[in-house]
């Protein structure tokens, strides 16, 4: 069991809960325990996922997610400042591209990622969801050495491999350290497409970033 399960699972309750002072009451009482930024990022994204699976069934409704939203980016101004002290040198100039895929609008986990990304030193260009390909592509082209993908849907996921397959086509594969995630998404998936970087949680992926990488 974790040694912060109690807080864990605070947060996670908070977050499901959408509203926003309980969620920043999780926040505070897990820093006072002496809980790591990343770990409460981490505790936060697993209740977001569950409120996208709520919302998915019909059990929550777009104010809902929207306020857990809120939530969300009220904990990452409480905690940037620990994760930018956290931040290790050497990665200033580590530009990574970042975006939902073509076709979908779920952007959450790929916002926590790259305002992650951003904390840890890299130059991050988040392009935001339902992004073309081609915009991948281009962003490498224009100096970018990591190519980051969400997808949280099946029928989106398959986009992510035609980026890959783009970049190929354009000779920009092997400078680029590609990055994919998403509900969906597992590492089998990312060893099929023929990916660098799987990430199940955003801390994760920004750890892995920080050692892999062209």
């Amino acid at each position: 069991m974790s040694e912060f399960a109690k807080e864990e699972k605070a947060l996670f309750d908070a977050m499901v809960s959408y509203k926003v002072p309980e969620i920043e009451k999780a926040v505070e009482e897990s820093r006072k325990a002496g809980m790591p930024a990343t770990a409460i990022i981490d505790g936060l994204g697993a209740g977001m996922t569950e409120v996208g699976v709520l919302f998915e069934r019909g059990k929550l409704f777009l104010p809902h997610v929207l306020s857990a939203a809120a939530g969300m980016k009220k904990a990452m101004e409480v905690l940037e400042p620990e994760l930018l002290t956290n931040g290790e040198k050497g990665t200033e100039k580590r530009s990574v591209v970042m975006g939902t895929v073509e076709g979908d609008v779920h952007d959450i986990g790929k916002s926590i990622c790259s305002t992650m990304l951003q904390c840890a030193g890299f130059d991050v260009h988040d392009l935001g969801r339902d992004v073309p390909k081609a915009s991948f592509v281009n962003e490498v082209k224009g100096g970018c050495t990591y190519c980051g993908m969400s997808a949280l849907m099946t029928t989106t996921m398959t986009v992510q491999k035609e980026v890959i397959e783009l970049l190929k086509e354009a000779g920009l594969r092997d400078k680029t350290t590609v990055m994919i995630g998403g509900a969906p998404v597992t590492q089998a998936y990312a060893d099929k497409i023929g990916a660098d970087i799987y990430g199940e949680s955003a801390s994760e992926t920004v750890s892995k970033a920080k050692i892999i990488g062209v």
